[in-house]
């Protein structure tokens, strides 16, 4: 038999229960959405501050364009990637079931310095170019310099890859990784392959986080430590090309590189992408993704923007007609010339 006193208490449980406030979601309208997008950027985004961007004007001038329900959900979707194409940031989308919202402007207001039938033209990869995992490399010029494209950190490599590129290359002069168009993919592959080019451990990157709502409410920089490779070191001359579509973790790739010891960027500023991702969700179900923390170079200078190459060189509508590429083409004169 149940005690009359414990069965009493029993009863109440559902009541407590039912007392205890859930985590409140807004109703799913398009103010509240609106408004919850806007919120997620202004506590979260980092980098308001940094492109002095009045996050408030925003507001205003999209609360009197969507404040109201009376748009289509297409209409809506545009005019909130609108907004959000103002960051000028392409780490920053909104996802939609119908939908994925992007900015281009960041690239195509450049040159694009990259030619695909150049690379796999017989002057350089060829059609019978060797691959090592995603690395694809062929000797050019006469056998004396190595070539590398690779087209993305999305796709993986291993140390037994690297092992058979470099036996492969033990006789050229210098090696050309070339990255142009490399729209990014994982920030630790582009690590690991930059920890082939150093002799000594080094730290060149940092990072910091948002530590509260206030645009620049920021941690102090925390080193992201880069070891060089024990067994695998590169220690001749190397160019890495890059373009304006060298994104993301190419960018981070690139960042490092330009500390390598016998390393020289070439070509044109890369695409930025300096900060971590990070995602949210709104109340009718729309991600946004958006970068949340920064990250800098050596120097503790902001990469968002991109990273300046040390040798500016542009694709030359003159060389491509004779078949070259101009990037290329520099990058093997450098090498045998020593400069």
């Amino acid at each position: 038999m149940i005690n009359s006193t414990v069965f009493r208490w029993f009863l109440c449980i559902p009541l407590l229960s039912s007392c205890i406030d859930e985590p409140h979601t807004p109703a799913n309208t398009y103010r509240n959405n609106f408004e919850s997008l806007w919120q997620i950027i202004d506590r979260q985004y980092c980098f308001l501050d940094e492109k002095n961007i009045d996050w408030d004007s925003v507001y205003t001038v999209y609360n009197a364009r969507l404040a109201q329900d009376t748009v289509s959900e297409l209409v809506f979707f545009d005019a909130m990637a609108e907004m959000l194409a103002g960051l000028k940031d392409r780490h920053v989308n909104l996802l939609s079931s119908f939908d994925r919202s992007r900015y281009w402007n960041f690239f195509t207001d450049y040159p694009s310095n990259f030619n695909s039938s150049l690379v796999y033209s017989d002057r350089y990869l060829g059609k019978n170019y060797r691959l090592a995992g995603a690395l694809r490399y062929q000797r050019i010029a006469g056998d004396s310099v190595g070539y590398l494209y690779y087209p993305s950190f999305g796709d993986g490599f291993s140390d037994s890859n690297m092992r058979y590129v470099m036996k492969y290359f033990e006789n050229c002069r210098g090696l050309i990784i070339d990255v142009r168009n490399n729209g990014g993919g994982s920030a630790d592959l582009s690590t690991h392959f930059a920890s082939y080019f150093f002799d000594k451990d080094t730290v060149n990157l940092y990072l910091r986080h948002k530590q509260g709502p206030g645009h620049s409410a920021l941690s102090d920089p925390v080193g992201m430590p880069l070891k060089a490779h024990p067994n695998l070191q590169w220690r001749r001359p190397v160019i890495v090309l890059a373009n304006r579509s060298s994104y993301s973790a190419t960018n981070l790739f690139i960042a490092r590189m330009k500390d390598a010891p016998n390393a020289r960027i070439q070509g044109d500023r890369s695409g930025g992408g300096g900060g971590m991702p990070s995602s949210n969700e709104l109340p009718n179900g729309w991600m946004v993704r958006f970068s949340s923390s920064p990250m800098y170079d050596a120097a503790l200078r902001s990469i968002e923007g991109g990273i300046e190459p040390d040798v500016k060189v542009v694709l030359e509508a003159g060389d491509v007609a004779k078949g070259e590429d101009t990037l290329i083409e520099e990058g093997v004169r450098r090498i045998l010339n020593k400069e």
